[in-house]
């Protein structure tokens, strides 16, 4: 039987040429299928929860400028969705214009706000009276100089060339040349796929009140069971000043015995924990584990527990 029209569809933020499409590429299923370019995040995630697609390739984090705070949110309120997988890319920027144009002619950029913050040191350097006007991607930057007689140049990724008849005036110019992007495969809300010893899990988590010392508590709930954080990041709640909520990556998977520990132990702390899924690292690192929070030092430490209460001698 054929595939129904969204088992065959994956959405990312394009248009055609942006470093989401070059992390979909790395995605052996979404090869041959159809790929839809949306405007944003908030579109990608809706294609997946109202069935246009099947999965939705996302930014989450920036190893210059942290966590996607847009992502981060919507993961947050928009129930019904899973992390599945997670895919890295080099991220680096040209400066492009329209054929003819030179450096001494640009006088305002369109860029993507995260593309512009990352090359500020070279802008500052080599144009410093210049103005920005900010674009919904690094490629859409680019196509605007064909119908924004505003701005003369745009900061895009390498080889947006094959895409459009633009002039590159300067390669290279991000500030970090070791830059890379961390994207995560969204799906609809399912079982989570076996461990595979070098997982990550993804959750959301709030503090139960603004008493002190409360944040401390919920990081014990890791630090006590041996489970490293690889991120974690505040976002305002929105309902009042001062409510956070906390974004956490840990090293693991749900499956394993530390991990599976510190989230029920979360659980009974946090008001509202956010799972928001276990997938294998981009990396492939494994984390390591002292033998006090492998899962046979859990196994046993239940069976010693069960023998207490069923009156079994001592061993």
């Amino acid at each position: 039987m054929p595939d129904s029209p969204r088992e065959q569809t994956y959405s990312y933020l394009g248009p055609a040429g942006t470093f989401t499409e070059a992390a979909l590429a790395q995605v052996p299923e979404a090869q041959g299928k159809t790929w839809r370019a949306v405007n944003n995040v908030g579109e990608a995630l809706g294609d997946v929860l109202e069935g246009r697609s099947v999965a939705a390739m996302i930014a989450i984090e920036n190893s210059v400028d942290g966590g996607v705070s847009a992502t981060q949110d919507a993961l947050a309120t928009m129930t019904g969705l899973r992390i599945v997988g997670e895919y890295l890319v080099s991220v680096n920027f040209v400066l492009v214009a329209r054929p003819g144009t030179t450096l001494a002619d640009v006088r305002v950029i369109n860029a993507h706000p995260v593309a512009y913050a990352q090359c500020s040191r070279w802008l500052g350097a080599n144009l410093a009276s210049h103005g920005h006007i900010p674009a919904t991607s690094n490629v859409a930057a680019a196509a605007s100089l064909f119908d924004n007689a505003q701005a003369n140049a745009a900061i895009a990724p390498p080889g947006i060339t094959a895409h459009y008849d633009l002039d590159v005036l300067a390669e290279g110019i991000g500030d970090n040349p070791n830059a890379v992007t961390r994207f995560v495969l969204v799906s609809r809300t399912a079982p989570v796929p076996e461990r595979t010893g070098s997982d990550k899990t993804s959750i959301i988590a709030e503090l139960p009140d603004n008493k002190a010392g409360r944040l401390l508590e919920m990081l014990e709930q890791f630090a006590t069971r041996g489970v490293n954080m690889s991120l974690i990041e505040s976002r305002p709640i929105g309902d009042e000043l001062g409510r956070y909520r906390f974004v956490i990556d840990l090293e693991g998977h749900i499956l394993d015995e530390r991990v599976a520990d510190a989230l029920l132990g979360l659980k009974r702390f946090s008001p509202n924990v956010i799972f928001l899924g276990s997938y294998p690292r981009a990396d492939r690192a494994r984390p390591t584990v002292t033998p006090r929070y492998e899962d046979a030092a859990f196994t046993d430490a239940r069976d010693w527990l069960r023998g207490l209460i069923a009156g079994e001698p001592a061993a």
